[in-house]
């Protein structure tokens, strides 16, 4: 059994001042919908406008990094900077070693990327070894007592971009 949340926080956060985007990918569609929702509806109950929440897509969890990259680079090219994103993808383990390189690529990819756009770049990576495992991270089945991950990115996007985001200092 999973401990659920992002923990006690240390003050509430006021999204309404920010702008966040949200590139995910097509595949495990299920899934990712479910977790896309999630994100929308905490950024939206901290406040966030929906009009500053930005969504694009890729096909593949594989394509986040580099679709991430020039998404962040297209908002900012238009005079309509992200403060955060969250990149969303779902890996599921097949018979292969595909999942590992992937997952491992990926998480790689994004966690260096930050360094390189200047704003938060929230993990929205599921890497599971059942796609009931996936199912339930992402709140859709609730038998296995979870929670669906998507809240938790756009909880800790509102706060991140608060607190360390490019307008924050």
């Amino acid at each position: 059994m999973a401990v659920k949340g992002l923990g006690q926080l240390d003050q509430q956060y006021d999204g309404t001042s920010i702008r966040v985007g949200i590139i995910h990918a097509r595949w495990n569609k299920v899934v990712i919908d479910a977790l896309v929702n999630g994100a929308i509806n905490r950024l939206k109950s901290l406040g966030v406008k929906e009009e500053n929440i930005i969504i694009e897509t890729v096909p593949g969890s594989y394509e986040l990094p580099w679709g991430t990259k020039r998404f962040i680079d297209s908002q900012a090219s238009k005079n309509a900077p992200l403060d955060v994103v969250i990149p969303i993808g779902v890996l599921i383990k097949g018979s292969t070693m595909h999942f590992e390189y992937i997952s491992d690529s990926v998480t790689k990819a994004l966690m260096s990327l930050q360094e390189k756009v200047g704003i938060p770049v929230i993990f929205g990576l599921l890497t599971c070894l059942t796609e009931q495992q996936a199912m339930a991270r992402a709140g859709i089945d609730e038998s296995k007592s979870m929670h669906n991950h998507g809240e938790d990115w756009g909880a800790a996007a509102v706060e991140m971009a608060i607190k360390f985001g490019p307008r924050a200092f």
